[in-house]
């Protein structure tokens, strides 16, 4: 899967904005969350495969050469993707389309995109 194809799938969201927290990160969010890590080189991407550990480990078990837990926040349900590896690109937008359900289901409402 192309890094600029998957920015464009996230953007795509409603209310989904680009923000880059820390210099040549991209992120994207939905109103004051994350949902998508990008990062700077377009080959990755990090979601929210969950509340917990039980879902995000799934992926761990089925691509253990381009899944693994997130840096500091993989404790909280957090995956990074390779995105030109053995995971299937229906795969990874579907698991973008969760972690941004999961993330704006988490939102006050004040906070959510109109229809959410």
């Amino acid at each position: 899967m192309d890094g600029e194809k998957l920015r464009q799938h996230c953007l795509a969201k409603p209310g989904a904005w680009q923000d880059e927290p820390w210099e040549g990160d991209i992120v994207v969010k939905v109103g004051p969350k994350i949902f998508a890590f990008l990062g700077s080189t377009g080959t990755t991407v990090g979601v929210k495969c969950g509340k917990g550990r039980d879902l995000a480990d799934e992926w761990l078990t089925r691509y253990p050469e381009d899944a693994s837990a997130s840096a500091y926040i993989g404790r909280h349900g957090w995956n990074t993707l390779r995105l030109q590896g053995a995971i299937p690109e229906d795969e990874i937008l579907e698991a973008v389309d969760a972690s941004y359900d999961t993330i704006v289901a988490s939102l006050p409402r004040k906070d959510r995109p109109a229809g959410e």
